[in-house]
């Protein structure tokens, strides 16, 4: 007679089993949240700017467009454009001599210095002063008192704008910059409308 072997097997464990297909199970799912977050941020952010930030910053730069050629269809031609040595600086738009009492500046957009063109200033103001023939001296300076204006804002830096009494400083800038192209005190105050920085 042959001796029979007996080979013992080892008995799956169903509760070992189900507790090694649950960590696996929940490893996975707690990674779930990390990777729809790496995958989604880039995707979320492209969208936000796209169909959000630049549909904005294009309404108001383009709605200033629009303020200026109202104007010139008024009769009140823009100031000429006054090219800066920095480049990518907008010439003041919509300069309005028919302001009461003031010559206006509209929508005069620079960029900020030390920003690579990152960053802008977009101003609207009044200039005032007492003597009766300032809209008249300003209109025959046009394209100087572009110049300067420009000069005097794109020399600003972004450190500069979040100072307190920033806006006090630059206005002292210009009415300054002003009376020294004029050749005498024409201008004596300067009153903001708009004041962005973006």
């Amino acid at each position: 007679m042959a001796a029979a072997k007996v080979v013992a097997e080892p008995v799956p464990n169903p509760a070992a089993a189900a507790e090694d297909k649950g960590a696996g199970a929940s490893g996975k799912a707690s990674l779930m949240p990390a990777i729809i977050a790496i995958v989604l941020s880039p995707v979320l952010t492209w969208a936000v700017a796209q169909f959000v930030l630049l549909p904005k910053l294009k309404e108001s730069l383009h709605g200033g467009a629009a303020e200026s050629a109202e104007h010139a269809d008024a009769g009140h031609a823009a100031p000429a454009a006054a090219g800066h040595g920095g480049g990518g600086h907008g010439a003041p738009k919509g300069a309005d001599a028919s302001a009461a009492g003031g010559y206006r500046m509209e929508n005069v957009v620079v960029n900020l210095a030390g920003t690579m063109g990152t960053r802008y200033l977009k101003a609207s103001f009044l200039v005032t002063g007492r003597d009766p023939t300032l809209i008249s001296r300003f209109d025959a300076m046009r394209p100087q008192i572009g110049d300067v204006t420009l000069a005097v804002m794109s020399s600003l830096t972004l450190a500069d704008l979040e100072e307190p009494g920033s806006k006090n400083i630059i206005r002292e800038r210009l009415v300054d910059a002003y009376n020294q192209v004029l050749g005498s005190r024409v201008a004596e105050n300067l009153y903001f409308s708009e004041f962005v920085v973006q």
